[in-house]
């Protein structure tokens, strides 16, 4: 249906029916109609403009960690930036990052340089592009606290700068979630430090991930946005929903606001664990708890 497509990207950086299970953290979903890889922001641009020119449905994707794709797959083209759009240079106090760099090799890099502001994100499994969109966070750090600027495609394939401010950050919220532009790269303003307490630091976090995440499993990492003033697990917790599973979906016995996947689950599984977790906390408390995860495919 779609082998035109190769007027635009080389055949070798192009799947077809490829399972979204081997491309997500939570290693579920089924089969995108055609996943490809494109290697430069030329080629992020030139399939766009394929898809759009023939309504060809498209999703743009990172490393998959968070996301959860439903059993029927995605019909369309999926992008998926994090094979190879992975420019990464230092620059002064700055660095800048293609959309599909992890996240953690950036934190990475900047304690090698002795450049500090990353280290929250030592553990965050996502792509730099995935972090952007989200504005991805943990121990008292967020993307907001580090964006400079974000190099995007427009909803007109146009190339534009957006800085800081005009990302509109919040809590796991920016812009992008809105204005349906895609993030190709980020430049991130750090501070000097001491690349031994910056490496530290980062070994606490990550040794705090350990103890209290259940990173044996695979899962999307938290899968509700904190409501102001709550905490997701312990609400979880209280109402006995530990362990708590329906087919091969699990809330996590180590951290309640994480759903595993212990083995063979399916993207139902989880939907059915969400609403679940969703009626008997609003139920208890009167709250909405929304996903903090992308549900995306085909229902």
């Amino acid at each position: 249906m779609y082998e035109d497509i190769k007027q635009v990207i080389p055949e070798a950086y192009v799947r077809w029916d490829e399972p979204m299970k081997n491309h997500t953290s939570f290693r579920i979903g089924g089969p995108a109609d055609c996943m490809v890889f494109p290697s430069s922001v030329e080629q992020v641009n030139q399939v766009i403009s394929w898809c759009r020119n023939r309504d060809v449905p498209f999703l743009v994707i990172g490393s998959g960690s968070n996301i959860l794709v439903r059993d029927k797959g995605i019909r369309g083209v999926v992008i998926k930036l994090a094979e190879r759009l992975s420019g990464l240079a230092v620059e002064g106090q700055s660095i800048y990052a293609e959309a599909g760099v992890l996240l953690s090799h950036v934190a990475q890099l900047a304690a090698e340089k002795g450049l500090s502001g990353l280290e929250f994100a030592e553990g965050i499994p996502g792509s730099v592009g995935g972090a952007v969109y989200m504005n991805a966070g943990a121990y008292d750090g967020e993307m907001k606290n580090v964006i400079y600027e974000v190099t995007a495609l427009d909803s007109e394939g146009n190339l534009v700068v957006l800085t800081s401010g005009e990302c509109d950050f919040d809590y796991r919220k920016s812009i992008f979630q809105r204005n349906g532009y895609v993030i190709l790269a980020a430049r991130m303003l750090l501070k000097p430090g001491d690349t031994r307490e910056i490496t530290a630091k980062m070994n606490e976090f990550a040794e705090r991930r350990r103890q209290k995440q259940p990173l044996e499993f695979p899962s999307a990492g938290s899968v509700f946005r904190r409501p102001e003033g709550y905490f997701v697990g312990p609400l979880i917790e209280e109402l006995g929903l530990k362990g708590y599973h329906i087919g091969g979906a699990e809330i996590s016995t180590k951290h309640a606001g994480f759903i595993i996947n212990t083995g063979g689950a399916t993207a139902e599984d989880v939907l059915a664990l969400i609403e679940l977790v969703q009626a008997r906390v609003r139920e208890s408390t009167g709250l909405n708890l929304e996903p903090e995860i992308r549900i995306v495919g085909e229902a």
